[in-house]
């Protein structure tokens, strides 16, 4: 029996792709694997998975990647820090704070660390979503370097090719009955007709535009 098989990094929900998948592939299970940042690309190489949805950046090389989405930064804080009066901070707000950096620990022990008031952590919506805790809260970074979600395979898989096309077409969206080996053909422009006589009707008066008072402030929270 045919088989797939798919990693995924901790807050990046398949949810949807899978249902879909087993809709038009019911006949091939779906295998899930929860892989970390040390994890997502040596399940590929090692054949655990056929693809993978990975957090970039990674070590492409050998490596077929199809970017999907960014995703909002946000900082993870105690329910009673100052910055939890506003809706969104700046770095520069966050200036003055202790930054919890630890890279051999998961996203979830620094979470852990920041509920014993060590410092404060920056990481994607779906992570500080994912690890909520009641004693915990978070606030989007405007100006924070955003990370991708992206779709990873080996270049030489041995995965059917079948399979790996029917997942891109599900997380690009194609339909079912959508082809993937006939291209869209080009737009034709219609052609111009002969100019007729000029109307008299007068145009409308053009609307005078309004003009942007620039970008939106950060609000307090009330």
């Amino acid at each position: 029996m045919p088989r797939f098989s798919l990693a995924y990094m901790p807050g990046v929900t398949p949810t949807k792709w899978v249902r879909i998948w087993k809709e038009r592939q019911p006949d091939v299970p779906i295998e899930l694997l929860m892989t970390d940042v040390a994890s997502q690309v040596a399940a590929l190489r090692d054949g655990r998975a056929d693809m993978s949805l990975v957090r970039l950046p990674i070590d492409r090389e050998g490596l077929n990647v199809i970017a999907l989405y960014e995703e909002i930064p946000v900082v993870v804080l105690p329910k009673d820090h100052a910055a939890t009066e506003f809706d969104e901070v700046t770095l520069a707000d966050l200036a003055n704070e202790t930054w919890l950096e630890f890279p051999e620990l998961t996203d979830e022990q620094r979470i852990d660390v920041v509920a014993t008031g060590a410092g404060i952590v920056v990481v994607p919506q779906s992570i500080a979503r994912l690890y909520a805790r009641k004693d915990l809260t978070y606030r989007p970074v405007t100006d924070a370097k955003t990370t991708e979600v992206a779709l990873a395979w080996p270049v030489d898989t041995a995965a059917d090719p079948d399979l790996i096309e029917e997942f891109i077409g599900i997380v690009r969206g194609r339909t079912a009955r959508s082809s993937r080996a006939v291209p869209t053909p080009p737009t034709e422009k219609p052609k111009r007709e002969p100019a007729g006589p000029k109307s008299a009707k007068k145009k409308p008066p053009r609307r005078a535009q309004r003009q942007s008072s620039g970008a939106p402030k950060r609000k307090k929270r009330h």
